[in-house]
């Protein structure tokens, strides 16, 4: 008891919403030790960070009903969390218990530098003088590994990479010496390389400052790698706890068993990924789940794969690309320094090929898919599709040439109108491009498209917050094949998926690669995912790309020294 530093007991939550009371979290346990990094594991909608927000407090009052006990062990006393006046909380929030929060964009206020939120949280709660704020700021700067901390200082959240926003959280969560710190999905969407320093970064906290950390993620590497312990969640349930080591390799769950074989194998060349249904079948009758090995291996079989023809003209051909970006500028306002984003970049695409492109974030991927749709500029260099040139074209033919090359984005939610309805926004590129004469028609070709993507007809009349991140994907997809597209970009598509739903939008790709004759740009930092999608990859770093090939090739033999640390840093989650 000594040791225990939170406890969790029969916690329920329930909001009322419309008169409607929807239970997520469904009588779970949860111990926390002192100096232990426990994780919490399950697809998204299973109730992982709801849970984590209640242990600081942050759910709404007015339609969050919360019932157990969650008792914190602070400074020898034990207090109830549940039920805790505000003024009382709010000494332990930030301070004692503090929170990574999973969207880092969204949880920095871009109104203010990176410096100043820091230093409010020391000021706030450690009543730290200006000078002496910065000072611990900077330091804590340093500790991250943030490069140039006095720049991050005093740049605002949009002047720095996502990773960088990321450890900027990681700064002012730990500022004020926490005991427990609550990481809900602090690697997701990053690239391996930093996601291995945040995760270093994480224990190196632990083992200086003591800190407990409860880690939330639905990737199964990173929580081996990181974990002592580990719970597993569907629906508000916790199914199976126990040493992660333990329980991921030998789950007593059925669940547990589905979840870990739906991660993408790194050195094994599948044709089509396993999802949690093909292991077990899960009914939900009056609240009660029931799960039941699925005998059914139908959608496991192989099928017959499209391959490219090397002899054809390429769809898409780029020569000596590069996309700049100014740096500096003299008293005159003019610039006199550019960071070359895209560095000289040449390749080319088959008609039905997928071609990845991996690499750390800031390597000038999304430049390079953001490129190629107008959606940035080239300083130099052609790009050709079916040997037509692209960025001379005008906009009344770049027009013409939009509908055969589309781009799915990293962050569905923020693509998608949030107060257009899904049908709308799938239905409005069709009526921009005066496709299709009819309403009736055209609604025709929307209800075929959320077919396509394995969505219902009635999902058109609602709004995007109304669906999960997997369904949303699903929704962006449809909206890009709106007009029959010939090449499709895939900046980050799956990046922030569960590995369940993340199997089912590869599978949908894939599926709609051979059903369409599509040809894909894939544009990822997840190895594993490229393994599986691309037939050719190249490694891009600074620009420039470092090394090409067959996707195999590349991942089981790296030439370069940069390809090998990208591989070296995958988690190992078998």
């Amino acid at each position: 008891m000594e040791n225990q530093l939170l406890k969790v007991k029969d916690l329920r939550i329930a909001f009322n919403t419309e008169g409607r009371i929807n239970e997520v979290i469904k009588g779970i346990d949860l111990n926390i030790n002192r100096g232990e990094i426990i994780g919490l594991v399950g697809e998204s909608g299973s109730g992982k960070s709801v849970t984590g927000l209640s242990l600081l407090g942050l759910l709404p009052a007015d339609n969050a009903k919360i019932t157990g006990s969650i008792e914190y062990n602070h400074e020898g006393k034990t207090k109830q969390l549940i039920g805790l006046e505000d003024n009382l909380f709010r000494k332990i929030k930030g301070k004692s218990i503090s929170m990574i929060f999973q969207e880092p964009m969204s949880s920095l206020n871009p109104v203010f530098t990176c410096g100043y939120q820091v230093d409010e949280m020391t000021r706030l709660h450690l009543k730290y003088s200006k000078q002496q704020a910065k000072d611990a700021t900077l330091d804590f700067f340093k500790k991250v590994g943030l490069p140039e901390p006095l720049r991050i200082y005093n740049s605002y959240p949009h002047q720095i990479s996502g990773g960088q926003i990321q450890r900027v959280m990681i700064a002012m969560a730990i500022s004020c010496h926490p005991d427990l710190l609550i990481a809900d999905e602090p690697t997701t969407a990053l690239d391996v390389t930093i996601q291995k320093k945040i995760l270093d970064l994480l224990v190196n906290i632990r083992d200086e400052f003591g800190i407990s950390i409860l880690f939330i993620s639905h990737d199964l590497g990173v929580i081996r790698s990181i974990t002592s312990r580990v719970n597993v969640m569907y629906k508000g349930s916790i199914l199976e706890e126990g040493l992660t080591e333990e329980v991921l390799k030998h789950p007593k769950h059925l669940y547990t068993h589905g979840l870990i074989a739906c991660k993408p194998p790194l050195y094994q060349k599948l044709e089509r990924l396993p999802v949690v249904s093909d292991f077990v079948n899960i009914s939900d009758r009056d609240g009660s789940l029931a799960f039941t090995q699925n005998e059914d291996k139908k959608s496991l079989e192989r099928k017959h794969l499209v391959t490219p023809d090397r002899d054809a003209e390429p769809i898409l051909r780029v020569e000596n690309l590069t996309v700049k970006y100014p740096l500096k500028k003299n008293f005159w306002g003019k610039t006199t320094n550019y960071l070359n984003a895209v560095d000289d970049l040449s390749f080319s695409i088959q008609k039905g090929e997928s071609l990845g492109v991996v690499g750390e974030s800031g390597c000038g991927k999304s430049t390079l898919g953001r490129t190629l749709v107008h959606l940035e500029q080239a300083a130099s260099g052609k790009a050709f599709l079916y040997g037509k040139e692209l960025f001379s074209q005008s906009e009344s033919a770049w027009k013409q040439t939009a509908k055969k090359i589309q781009i799915i984005f990293q962050d569905p939610y923020s693509s998608l109108n949030p107060k257009m309805k899904v049908g709308e926004a799938i239905m409005e590129p069709i009526i921009v491009h005066n496709l299709f004469k009819t309403k009736q028609e055209r609604t025709s070709r929307l209800h075929s498209l959320l077919d396509q993507v394995g969505l219902l007809k009635e999902h058109a009349g609602r709004y995007p917050h109304e669906f999960s991140g997997g369904q949303r994907q699903r929704i962006s997809i449809a909206r890009a094949l709106a007009l029959e597209p010939e090449l499709l970009i895939c900046d980050e598509s799956v990046a922030a998926l569960d590995v369940s739903v993340q199997s089912q939008v590869l599978n949908l790709l894939k599926d709609l690669k051979e059903e369409l004759g599509l040809s894909l740009l894939f544009i990822t930092h997840d190895m594993s995912v490229v393994n599986f999608i691309a037939d050719r990859i190249f490694v891009m770093n600074q620009g420039k790309i470092m090394e090409s090939g067959v996707t195999q090739d590349v991942i089981n033999s790296p030439q370069n020294d940069y390809t090998k640390r990208l591989v070296e840093a995958i988690p190992n989650w078998a």
